[in-house]
């Protein structure tokens, strides 16, 4: 197998992990009525403001969360109606805005932060749990949140 061969083989497994992974996160909020990209900005918000009413700016969100600029702006309102993150008008900059989480926001992290948790270990784990003794499942399997 040449270098190149293999490179290719080992980013369809690194893609391949991911869209697994990403796919049992989805399915273990889905009763929560999260997904794997909400439960991000939530423990994003957390890590970033631990302290209740710390926010953040969404443009320094984009890059971390791996969604676009309107993708994340949706996904935050979504998230505002919910009751768990609130926005605000950046006073400086009239086009920013911030978004800090609800103490709603906070107790629901809290309790699916166990969830997320668990699959990670699962997925990504040493050897004895590693994503190629999880069952398979493809993006068909994916629990989304409605939009």
């Amino acid at each position: 197998m040449t270098a190149g061969a293999r490179l290719e083989e080992r980013w369809r497994e690194i893609l391949s992990v991911h869209a697994r992974t990403m796919c049992e996160i989805d399915r273990a909020l889905h009763p929560y009525g999260l997904g794997a990209s909400d439960f991000e900005v939530l423990d994003l918000l957390v890590t970033e403001g631990p302290e209740e009413g710390a926010q953040c700016r969404v443009q320094n969100m984009v890059g971390r969360v791996h969604l676009s600029q309107s993708a994340l702006s949706r996904l935050i309102a979504r998230l505002e109606k919910d009751g768990l993150v609130e926005r605000t008008m950046c006073a400086e900059d009239r086009r920013g805005v911030y978004v800090a989480l609800t103490r709603g926001g906070r107790h629901l992290h809290a309790e699916v932060l166990p969830l997320q948790r668990a699959v990670l270990a699962r997925m990504l784990g040493d050897d004895e749990t590693a994503p190629d003794s999880a069952p398979p499942s493809g993006p068909a399997g994916c629990a989304r949140r409605p939009m």
